[in-house]
């Protein structure tokens, strides 16, 4: 009998891609999100032989309204280990209804964690957090950095980590973090930096690069994080935070010059620079040393290669991907 696990928020990026990665190990998948399932241009899970696509069962469930029938689905699923991506996570926009950002992020969690403490059957509940609850970094920071949100979105993300800590120590909630740098690989969002910038090469469009894209990050392949989630389901100790990064920093602007050299585009045809969004942190750099030491795992897919098999997927899915909305549409 197969290993089952849990996915909440399975129709986001990461979470989809990491219904797809436990698939393909062989594990037995339920979903669950607020949203039917997407397209499929954005359910990397689809791709897959049907025999593999067979384990996995979605249900439909909104944080904000549906904790119990989220509850009896997982109470009859039985699953030893439960990842939740599931967040508001536009950062720009938590400025304009915040209040929402704190309704998903913070009391509709708060909710599931003190009904899922009192399941027997959970070995380990790994919680999806965010860099941007650290701000702007000026160096590499470590999982013992102090929170320093600069937004709505990230300070409201900090205050869901802080309550799983009391829950840690009051109950030994099985609580394992995750911060990961910016992900990207095929299917993700298209109001995204990578897919917006090809998709603004390959259609001739205009793309908005806020404050010149002077600001830092590290880009990870979404496979080499799925890799250290499992990792981290199966093996680390509760109560542990680690960082997923690669060693490799980039400038928004030097990303997407990259993407514009491989594609044979024109920078400055392409490009328009607009003003900074709000509270925007100038760096996020993590060290993962921990991840590498303790879980044995490593980055494995270059920026390079990643960009290439994204922009693959963005032709083979054009058609379908001109049907769908390129700006992000708030749902409360």
């Amino acid at each position: 009998m197969s290993e089952r696990i849990a996915i909440i928020g399975s129709n986001s990026f990461s979470g989809a891609s990491f219904v797809r990665y436990c698939l393909e190990e062989g594990y037995e998948v339920l979903g669950a999100s607020r949203s039917e399932e997407s397209a499929r241009c954005f359910l990397p899970y689809r791709w897959l032989p049907p025999e593999l696509q067979r384990e996995f069962r979605f249900v439909r469930c909104d944080l904000n309204h549906d904790v119990e029938p989220l509850i009896e689905a997982l109470t009859e699923f039985r699953p030893p280990w439960i990842v939740n991506f599931a967040a508001q996570s536009m950062v720009a926009d938590s400025w304009r209804s915040p209040e929402d950002w704190y309704q998903t992020n913070v009391v509709a969690n708060v909710r599931l964690h003190d009904r899922l403490r009192k399941c027997s059957w959970l070995r380990k509940y790994v919680h999806v957090s965010t860099p941007e609850v650290y701000g702007s970094t000026g160096g590499l920071v470590d999982e013992n950095a102090p929170f320093n949100p600069s937004t709505p979105y990230a300070a409201s993300r900090a205050a869901c980590d802080l309550h799983l800590r009391t829950f840690f120590n009051q109950y030994k909630f099985p609580v394992v973090w995750t911060r990961a740098a910016n992900v990207y690989g095929p299917g993700q969002q298209l109001y995204r930096i990578i897919p917006r910038t090809i998709l603004s090469i390959r259609l001739g469009e205009k793309l908005s690069l806020h404050g010149g894209g002077l600001s830092v990050r590290s880009f990870i392949h979404i496979r080499d994080v799925a890799d250290a989630t499992l990792r981290l389901a199966e093996s680390a100790p509760p109560g542990e935070t680690y960082h997923l990064s690669t060693s490799h920093n980039i400038s928004i602007r030097e990303l997407v010059e990259k993407i514009c050299r491989q594609m044979g585009a024109d920078f400055s045809a392409i490009v328009q620079v607009t003003e900074e969004r709000p509270g925007k942190d100038a760096a996020y750099l993590l060290d993962s040393t921990k991840a590498r030491t303790t879980l044995g795992w490593s980055d494995r897919i270059t920026l390079e290669s990643g960009l290439c098999e994204t922009v693959r997927w963005v032709e083979d899915y054009l058609a379908e991907l001109r049907r769908q909305p390129f700006d992000y549409i708030h749902k409360p």
